[in-house]
C-alpha cells in the first residue's frame, strides 16, 4: 500500500470533531479504484483506528469505511466481506466527554449496519446497492427461490440501517451528519430494491408453490410493519436538509397492497 493513500487514511480519522476531509476521501477512493491495488491493508489502518476510545475517531474510520464501501472499487467491500469478522463495537462507550454518550449510542448502531452490509455482500456475492434497477435490472428479473432469499437480505440489512434511529436534534456535528448522509444513499438503493423485489413477487404470485406464496406475503407483510420506521427515517431526512425531491414517496406502496390482497382473495 502506497504511503500517501496510508497518509490519507489517517488524515481522515484524526481527533479533529469534524467529518472525514473530502479531499482524504477522494485520495483514498483513487487509491482503491487503481488496477490490482490492494486493499488489505487500508482494511487494517481503519479496522485499527475503530479500537480507539475516542468516538470522535472511531466514528470517522466507521464512515471512511462506509464512504470506500459505496464509492470505491468493489474490491473493497468484497474484502471486507471476506473476513472472519468485521467490527465489535457492540459495547463501545466513550466516557471522556459528555457528548461521548450520545455519540457512542450512534456508533453502535452504525457499526451493526456496516457489518449486515457486509454480511449481504458475503450472502449474495454482490452490492445489491450498486445493481441495476428497471424493469430488465436485477431484481425485477430474479427467478422466485433467488428472489425470496435475496429479499430476506435486504430486509436484515435495511432493519439494521433503520435501527439507526437517530432524530433531528441528535444530529449534532458534522461527523453525525455525514453517518446519516451516507446511510440515505444506502436507503435510496436499498429502498428501490425492495421495491422492485416486491413488484417481481407479485408478478410471480399465481406461479409460486404454496410454501413460496406463503414466504412472500410473509415478506410483504413484515415490510408493511415497518412502513412506520420508514415514514420517521424519511421525516428525519427532509428536516436535517435533504432535498424533497430526492426522498421517495412511500403512499405508492398502497397499491401494491391492495394487489397483494386480490391476489390471496383470488387464490
Amino acid at each position: 500500500m502506497g504511503s500517501s493513500a496510508s497518509k490519507a487514511a489517517l488524515r481522515a480519522t484524526t481527533d479533529e470533531p469534524s467529518e472525514p476531509g473530502p479531499k482524504h476521501l477522494a485520495d483514498l477512493i483513487q487509491y482503491i479504484n487503481g488496477t490490482k491495488r490492494s486493499v488489505e491493508h487500508l482494511a487494517d489502518i481503519l479496522s485499527e483506528k475503530t479500537r480507539s476510545s475516542s468516538w470522535v475517531v472511531v466514528f470517522k474510520a466507521l464512515i471512511t469505511v462506509h464512504h470506500l464501501m459505496v464509492h470505491g472499487n468493489e474490491r473493497f467491500i468484497q474484502h471486507l466481506a471476506s473476513r472472519n469478522s468485521l467490527f465489535t463495537l457492540y459495547n463501545f462507550l466513550d466516557k471522556s466527554v459528555t457528548e461521548g454518550y450520545t455519540m457512542s449510542t450512534f456508533i453502535r448502531r452504525y457499526s451493526r449496519y456496516l457489518n449486515e452490509k457486509s454480511l449481504a455482500y458475503r450472502l449474495i456475492a454482490y452490492d445489491i446497492t450498486k445493481t441495476k434497477r428497471g424493469t430488465d435490472g436485477v431484481m425485477r428479473t430474479m427467478n422466485t427461490e433467488e428472489l425470496l432469499n435475496t429479499l430476506a437480505v435486504i430486509q436484515t440489512q435495511f432493519d439494521a440501517l433503520l435501527y439507526f434511529n437517530a432524530n433531528p436534534d441528535e444530529i449534532t456535528n458534522g461527523i453525525i451528519h455525514a453517518a446519516f448522509m451516507l446511510l440515505f444513499k444506502d436507503f435510496l438503493r436499498l429502498f428501490a430494491a425492495y421495491n422492485e423485489g416486491i413488484l417481481n413477487l407479485l408478478g410471480k404470485y399465481f406461479d409460486m408453490r404454496k410454501n413460496q406464496c406463503k414466504e412472500s406475503l410473509g415478506i410483504y407483510i413484515r415490510f408493511l410493519e415497518r412502513r412506520t420506521k420508514l415514514a420517521q427515517f424519511l421525516k428525519v431526512a427532509k428536516q436535517v436538509g435533504i432535498d424533497q425531491n430526492d426522498i421517495p414517496y412511500l403512499n405508492q406502496h398502497e397499491d401494491h397492497e391492495q394487489k397483494w390482497i386480490n391476489a390471496i382473495y383470488e387464490a
